[in-house]
């Protein structure tokens, strides 16, 4: 593509060199840089891409996009970093945004050819955003997916490294969506993603709101910076894009003020376009009532009528037509480690979920309390049992916000027979560390009440072994997650296999 082409979505502060030169490959890794590429300087939060625009155009790179013109070669000549007299430098505000406006561009814009839809929050995402894409796909039409678990495009799995991709990468699996004949797109918008400019240049059709909850402080700082970060994407939508939002959470409005497209609510508790309430409720599923028709769903608690809410809001946004959208409905199954049920023979029940937030921990257990004791015909007959309990293993990630490690631990022991404190993944911090930091929210009561076991797989093991017929386990945190993170390293461990090995044995 001719540089001159590509810069038409930006707005250059200053261009040296010539524009009337063919671009063979865009990239921000300076390791990837060929002859003839170009090369966008971001500057991370760890590392400054601009410290390898020399080594760049060492290695032939056909231009610079930089934001920091003391980096311009001949600009200043007493602080010349590159002095390749037919390297282009394009000096601009933000690269990061640079990034995402060139990706588009680069890959012609695939955005614009799908019907995309984003969704944001803190939990949830992922459940929205895969259910709506299996839902779309049962109703006839192809389409892709852009997850934390796993991207799709049409049935072709492609393995997910974050929750929103880098905007290369993301721009590349839209067109390769595109090329497939996909018509929709789903796709989870994290705030990292939002406030590192990777969604720069996509054209939306529609966004989501799910809910707003402590998460990612460590990075934004302030729970107002997380949340204004969030409000960008509606910020950003056009008038005839669509927004839902949930009415429930405080900041569900909040979200769609100054936004420009069709704006619609869902709630389960107050007067909105959408609305559900539940009538029975198991392990095994839920019988809704769904503005004013019942439905029964195989997922379990109100934060998944929350969630199915919202993706039923935005089914009928999108045009599908409503007895059809409930049909397909109570055929979804829930996302992989999200509320995931296993059955053990000796009668105990184990959860694996995702929950790594006080609130997504507070939902849960609060789903789990209210099924024990609704005498539901789903659950095992327990004539002459003792009241169920339920034993919860958790912890909490290392290098990340520490300000909820000692929350969570508090909801969890409030909400508990039995609390069992281990590690999650810990990554380049010391696990014993992260579990004083939960501790710190429990009483000297509470703590001689709580398990203490580093070992997660001892941990799960344990609680396998304390459960007895009728009780519930709550394994929370890593949900669809193989591995853990430890001292950098990366092994090997699922949650359901550990639950499944002892479900036999315990």
């Amino acid at each position: 593509m001719i540089l001159s082409e590509l810069l038409k979505v930006i707005e250059p502060i200053e261009v040296i060199g010539s524009t009337e030169k063919d671009i063979r490959g865009l990239h921000f890794d300076s390791r990837k840089i060929g002859e003839g590429d170009l090369f966008v300087a971001q500057v991370g939060t760890a590392v400054d891409g601009h410290t390898f625009i020399k080594g760049c155009v060492e290695k032939g790179a056909s231009a610079i996009v930089l934001s920091k013109r003391e980096y311009m070669a001949d600009v200043q000549r007493d602080n010349v970093q590159c002095t390749k007299s037919d390297t282009t430098y394009i000096l601009v505000e933000n690269t990061d945004k640079a990034l995402g406006l060139l990706a588009s561009k680069w890959f012609g814009e695939p955005s614009k050819a799908l019907t995309l839809v984003g969704v944001t929050g803190t939990n949830g995402k992922t459940t929205i955003a895969t259910l709506l894409y299996k839902l779309v796909r049962a109703l006839g039409h192809k389409a892709g997916l852009l997850s934390t678990v796993v991207n799709y495009i049409e049935d072709e799995a492609v393995p997910a490294t974050h929750t929103t991709p880098d905007a290369i990468e993301l721009n590349g699996l839209l067109r390769r969506m595109v090329d497939a004949g996909c018509e929709y797109a789903f796709m989870e918008v994290s705030s990292h993603a939002i406030a590192q400019e990777r969604i720069a240049g996509l054209d939306f059709d529609g966004a989501l709101f799910t809910n707003l909850t402590r998460d990612h402080i460590d990075y934004h700082k302030t729970f107002d910076n997380y949340r204004d970060t969030k409000k960008r994407l509606f910020d950003g939508l056009k008038k005839s894009a669509f927004a839902v939002t949930n009415k429930d959470d405080k900041n569900g409005l909040v979200m769609t003020q100054n936004c420009k497209a069709a704006v619609h609510t869902y709630s389960t508790r107050s007067l909105a376009d959408y609305k559900a309430q539940i009538l029975e409720e198991g392990f095994e599923g839920m019988m809704l009532n769904i503005n004013g028709k019942e439905v029964f769903v195989p997922l379990v608690g109100r934060f998944n009528v929350s969630n199915l809410l919202c993706i039923y809001g935005a089914a009928l946004c999108l045009g599908f037509e409503e007895l059809e959208v409930l049909r397909v409905l109570s055929t979804l199954k829930p996302v992989n480690g999200r509320f995931e049920t296993i059955r053990s023979p000796k009668g105990w029940t184990a959860i694996v979920d995702y929950a790594h937030t006080p609130d997504a921990v507070e939902n849960v257990i609060q789903t789990i309390r209210e099924i024990l004791n609704n005498p539901s015909p789903a659950l095992p007959s327990r004539e002459g049992a003792k009241q169920p309990k339920l034993i919860t293993v958790i912890g909490c990630g290392g290098n990340r916000d520490k300000g909820k490690r000692p929350m969570m631990a508090k909801i969890a022991k409030a909400g508990s027979e039995q609390l069992i404190l281990t590690s999650d993944n810990p990554r380049d911090e010391e696990p014993a560390d992260i579990l004083n930091d939960m501790k710190a929210g429990l009483t000297e009561e509470e703590l001689r009440s709580t398990l203490v076991i580093e070992d997660r797989a001892a941990a799960i093991q344990t609680a396998c072994t304390l459960a007895q017929s009728g009780d519930v386990i709550l394994v929370a945190g890593k949900g669809h997650e193989d591995y853990q993170i430890i001292k950098g390293v990366k092994h090997h461990f699922d949650d359901h296999e550990e639950v499944r090995k002892y479900a036999n044995h315990s």
